[in-house]
């Protein structure tokens, strides 16, 4: 008997497993626009250097991974935005997208400030983070310099998980991009080897309880 206890424990913990994981990060995403589509930055605001007619974006939202992030919902051309800033020698012109997101996606008590447009004049070596700064004070920097905030919003937080069913996504150390994980080794899912396991336990289970009162007989 002690052998079927011992099986039926293992038979709920791979029943239980995997079911609650975080589905993503509320974070502020980084884009870049040419012309016609946004695209997921390749690197930071930070270490970019736009030069001039550029067109940056950033949205704020909940994602899983930069396949996953929703885009800036507004894709103004670079004329609209600083088609009223003429250009001057020693410095360059970018247009910046600031997308606060919907309500869905705002940390509890919160609401997103209106989406703003706006064209920063900065010095031709700035990059998309001086550009940013520019034009939606106040900036909010975690000490990995992480961008948490713009003009204020949120208040608090900073790329933190949100709980909910599904897989949990890995941070990858040579970008900082989120990444799903991989499937298992056998070339599936990881839910398909759990099952598979859970159905191995509850055959073992049912060996070892014919036979248990089969002796008993």
């Amino acid at each position: 008997m002690r052998r079927v206890v011992v099986l039926l424990a293992l038979l709920l913990a791979f029943s239980g497993a995997g079911t609650a994981h975080a589905a993503g990060y509320r974070y502020w995403s980084f884009w870049e626009n040419d012309g016609a589509t946004w695209a997921y930055a390749t690197q930071g605001p930070a270490l970019a250097r736009p030069a001039d007619g550029t067109v940056n974006g950033f949205r704020f939202a909940v994602s899983a991974d930069s396949q996953d992030a929703a885009k800036p919902r507004e894709t103004p051309d670079f004329e609209a935005v600083c088609g009223a800033t003429p250009a001057k020698s020693g410095s360059k012109r970018i247009a910046v997208v600031v997308d606060p997101g919907t309500a869905a996606d705002a940390p509890a008590g919160e609401q997103p400030p209106p989406p703003l447009a706006a064209c920063a004049r900065v010095a031709a070596e700035a990059t998309s983070a001086d550009a940013l700064a520019a034009v939606a004070k106040p900036l909010r920097y975690n000490g990995d310099a992480l961008l948490c905030g713009i003009s204020g919003y949120p208040k608090s937080g900073c790329g933190e998980q949100i709980a909910a069913d599904g897989p949990t996504p890995t941070a990858s150390r040579a970008t900082g991009a989120l990444q799903e994980p991989k499937a298992d080794d056998a070339g599936g899912p990881p839910t398909l080897g759990i099952l598979a396991g859970a159905a191995a336990v509850l055959t073992l289970t049912t060996a070892a309880l014919w036979q248990a009162r089969r002796r008993r007989a």
